[in-house]
């Protein structure tokens, strides 16, 4: 597992767990950035930072481009996948799009419903498809 995929699983768990529990997804990183063991990879940080900063943004892309789902009625982990991911492809630039989408579907695909992974997919296929610079093989 590399480096960079276990950095998005811990942004993952830190959003989510700031959305279940009605919490600033700021303060949570940084209680886990207090906590004596942690060693979380600055990517991590920058995805949870670079989220929160951008999530009004994120939301009404996604929703935009889901197709019907609005973002509230989509599973927790989906939104909060769907949030990093476009951040990624909008800000993110040295990581290829191709590597965003494979890394968000996985996530989908390990953490959430089997219809997640190709709901993802295609939400975040046609994002890219947008985004100048990041269209991907479909």
């Amino acid at each position: 597992m590399s480096a960079r995929h276990k950095a998005r699983k811990r942004a993952l768990d830190i959003l989510f767990e700031a959305q279940l529990r009605d919490l600033d997804p700021l303060e949570v990183l940084q209680s886990r950035l207090e906590q004596p063991d942690a060693a979380l990879n600055p990517y991590t940080e920058t995805l949870v930072r670079g989220v929160c900063a951008n999530r009004a943004d994120l939301d009404d892309t996604i929703s935009q481009y889901s197709r019907g789902w609005e973002i509230d009625r989509m599973p927790v982990v989906d939104a909060c996948i769907l949030r990093m991911a476009v951040y990624e492809l909008a800000h993110e630039l040295e990581v290829p799009g191709s590597v965003v989408l494979s890394e968000a579907v996985e996530l989908a695909s390990d953490l959430s419903t089997d219809e997640s992974a190709g709901f993802v997919n295609g939400v975040l296929a046609r994002i890219a498809a947008a985004v100048p610079g990041r269209s991907l093989p479909l």
